[in-house]
């Protein structure tokens, strides 16, 4: 919480950092205007206790100095740092199961044996990697089953705005709490190498389907292609309206015409019902670029 006083809270009522509430909306505009997050009034209060190791770290007075400096073009780190420290990267293998079943019944199947030439899925605001790790589990996994299928390559391109975090996806290096959270003990020992009692890292043979990147959804997305899938779950939640809709329109043109696009469970087309028709499964909702 905030008030016009200049003194911030956290919810437990620890002070943070001084912000007054006109320099809180104008780093919260900035803050929109590069990324796209948008953080209502009631969220302001993350700005001051996210913010806090930057304004130390580079001796920023208040926010209102780091805002000023964001807006220079020569700042490429600050603004790395600052994107860091306001998203969320927080994620889990195969979370929520139902995309993960329909893509390994249906799509799968499907890339796999008519796809002419390279497969290519999209994993847009891939966190800390869990989703395209485990979407190249499912097709590893397709693989062994049946050593012909080799012949028809898939490609996932994943990508978020964090670069520490692509960094992180890179290296594939996951604690105890990080594999245990969705991952069955035998993908561990099949997919992973134990490094210590508390790490393990992603084997090659995973880590030569993805191909990592830094992608702000805000930008131009035609350098990265054509898809045959997209998965782009629980990120338009943090957009405006306005922008969940261009956003979707861009990631349209980025589909081939019937590719299909997974969202997650709480967010739909925002408008862009012109563009994608709903699809039903057994489990769930998906939709298929239309024109």
């Amino acid at each position: 919480m905030h008030s016009d006083n200049g003194n911030t809270l956290s919810k437990n009522g620890i002070s943070t950092t001084q912000i007054s509430s006109s320099e809180l909306k104008e780093f919260a505009d900035l803050l929109e205007k590069i990324s796209g997050i948008h953080l209502s009034d009631s969220k302001h209060y993350l700005i001051g206790i996210r913010l806090r190791k930057i304004l130390d770290e580079f001796g920023f007075k208040s926010t209102k100095e780091l805002t000023n400096q964001l807006g220079n073009p020569t700042k490429g780190h600050l603004k790395e740092l600052v994107l860091d420290a306001m998203t969320t990267n927080e994620t889990f293998w195969f979370r929520d199961g139902h995309p993960y079943d329909y893509f390994e019944r249906q799509l799968l199947p499907q890339l796999l044996g008519s796809k002419i030439g390279k497969a290519r899925i999209w994993s847009a605001a891939c966190s800390s990697g869990q989703e395209p790790y485990s979407l190249a589990m499912l097709i590893s996994e397709a693989y062994d089953k049946n050593s012909a299928l080799t012949s028809k390559p898939i490609e996932i391109v994943a990508s978020d705005i964090s670069k520490q975090v692509i960094d992180q996806c890179k290296k594939g290096s996951y604690d105890k709490s990080e594999v245990e959270r969705g991952l069955s003990d035998q993908r561990l020992n099949r997919y992973f190498d134990q490094i210590s009692d508390s790490e393990w890292v992603v084997k090659e043979e995973l880590k030569k389907f993805i191909n990592f990147k830094i992608v702000n959804l805000v930008d131009s997305l035609t350098g990265l292609g054509k898809f045959d899938v997209v998965f782009c779950r629980n990120v338009l939640i943090y957009f405006s309206p306005e922008l969940k809709r261009e956003i979707l329109k861009k990631i349209h043109t980025q589909l081939v015409k019937g590719g299909i696009l997974i969202l997650g469970a709480s967010e739909g087309l925002s408008s862009t019902e012109d563009l994608f028709e709903m699809v039903q499964f057994e489990s769930g909702i998906v939709y298929r670029a239309i024109c």
